[in-house]
């Protein structure tokens, strides 16, 4: 069977969904972060959207094992304090005063142009005992799935598993079976940002066909 030996460019099959959006989704999907947002308002009605379509990830034996905390408001604010405090000790040892002060700034404000920020948690099914790599698998689907959603919608996302984000939605009374995966930031950007053009390495170099 022939491969090509560049299919790494965006370009779609014709053998692709007609309207071809699911490809063009998949491919121009993008890490998009804090940084980089500009104010914005998230309609409530498409934030339910986004959680609704997270909650059609494939699951094993239907355990759904996630939960989600929408933070919005004062929590983006707190989360930069959260973010400055977590990281004081240990920048205050590596930078100078003026780069230690301009840091912890940073840090405030990271996360304020954020429409919302997205707690990420696991729940085991205390019921079915199922691998843990399978529910992990099928957050992580979920995930795709919502920043799928914002990329349809043009709005920037990107999954920070950060040991700061990881704690921060573990402080939020998680139970016993549950364990949180960090946050996904959800954010608007400028028309004319400059989008990451990364490529993906040939299928000729990844895959296999036996028949």
């Amino acid at each position: 069977m022939k491969i090509k030996d560049n299919p790494s460019n965006t370009g779609v099959s014709d053998y692709s969904d007609k309207p071809k959006k699911i490809s063009e989704n998949i491919r121009n999907r993008r890490s998009i972060f804090g940084d980089q947002y500009i104010k914005g308002k998230l309609p409530d009605e498409l934030l339910d959207e986004i959680l609704i379509n997270a909650t059609w990830a494939p699951n094993h034996k239907m355990t759904e094992p996630w939960r989600f905390i929408v933070l919005r408001g004062k929590y983006l604010e707190e989360y930069g304090q959260y973010m400055a405090d977590y990281y004081k000790d240990s920048y205050a040892k590596e930078l100078t005063t003026e780069a230690f002060e301009k840091k912890l700034d940073y840090l405030r404000n990271y996360p304020l142009n954020a429409v919302c920020m997205i707690g990420i948690i696991l729940v085991r099914n205390t019921k079915i005992n199922l691998p843990e790599w399978e529910e992990i698998a099928a957050v992580s689907s979920a995930v795709q799935n919502m920043a799928l959603t914002c990329t349809a919608n043009n709005i920037g996302s990107y999954w920070s598993t950060k040991n700061v984000a990881i704690d921060y939605v573990s402080e939020f009374g998680l139970a016993e079976n549950e364990r949180s995966l960090g946050l996904l930031y959800l954010g608007y950007y400028a028309d004319d940002l400059k989008i990451s053009k990364k490529k993906r390495t040939p299928l000729s170099k990844k895959v296999i066909y036996l028949q």
